[in-house]
């Protein structure tokens, strides 16, 4: 099966915010997330127009086998579209040579 081509940095800030927003819309979410990552509401859309902290609300989408299954349904995509824009905006996948 041929692989999806990786997002650009484009779609993979795009899918970011579009996952922030998942999170924003329930309040249960959001506060889980403000409590984890330590952020107050106050800062988030100043933080959202950082590429670290886009990366870091992709890894927590993907820490949580509920929310990037809840996630990718409400919004059809593949849970595997996550981990390649994360690795989109975080400069791409290591990968270990192995013998």
């Amino acid at each position: 099966m041929k692989r999806p081509p990786a997002p650009t940095r484009e779609q993979a800030e795009a899918l970011a915010i579009q996952a922030l927003t998942f999170i924003g819309e329930d309040g249960e979410r959001l506060g889980r997330f403000l409590a984890i990552t330590g952020i107050g509401p106050a800062e988030i859309r100043t933080a959202a127009r950082e590429s670290d902290f886009l990366v870091g609300v992709l890894d927590y989408v993907a820490s949580d086998e509920r929310l990037i299954t809840a996630f990718a349904e409400a919004n059809n995509l593949d849970p595997a579209d996550i981990d390649r824009g994360r690795a989109a905006l975080a400069g791409g996948v290591w990968e270990r040579d192995v013998p």
